[in-house]
């Protein structure tokens, strides 16, 4: 079993708490990333998308439980799963991403994959001094400049980790 570590970081201008919109366990949040096969090393050239509510068997070869992701490598053809753990995540306060600290939101268990590239899609929630926003993330910025609100520099990285 590897385990990788979704964090995130970036800079919060104006808002604080920057989380998937149901927060960073939202069953229906999609996580978007690419994939890397472990045996030969191809890169899937579309992003695959992941969500807590939405599970597969695993294959007969092995064993029995779900996972949230099983992908075929089209150089290869070996078989890879994907299963989220959730309970482990933290939103990103605007205190950690002025420090540039990453923080994690998801980890991710993975057999024959490992993801490499992630993208911000999905809609995601922040605190403005006024209200609760919710913010499209898939051009990697917000600016609101009514509000003056401001979430730039988003940057994304896997950390594999032994156990969690």
């Amino acid at each position: 079993m590897v385990y990788f570590a979704l964090k995130i970081t970036g800079n919060l201008a104006g808002v604080d708490n920057l989380q998937p919109r149901g927060g960073v366990d939202d069953p229906d949040h999609p996580y978007l990333f690419k994939l890397q096969c472990e045996n030969c090393g191809e890169i899937s050239g579309k992003f695959s998308c992941v969500m807590l509510s939405e599970e597969v068997p695993l294959p007969r070869v092995y064993g029995k439980g779900n996972v949230n992701l099983v992908q075929k490598c089209k150089l290869c053809d070996r078989v890879g799963t994907v299963k989220m753990i959730s309970g482990f995540g933290k939103p990103l306060n605007h205190t950690s991403g002025e420090c540039g600290r990453y923080v994690g939101i998801m980890i991710f268990e993975c057999h024959g994959l490992a993801p490499v590239e992630f993208s911000f899609g999905g809609v995601w929630k922040a605190q403005s001094r006024k209200k609760l926003l919710e913010i499209d993330l898939s051009k990697g910025e917000f600016n609101d400049f009514n509000e003056r609100v401001h979430v730039t520099d988003l940057k994304a990285k896997f950390e594999r980790m032994k156990t969690f």
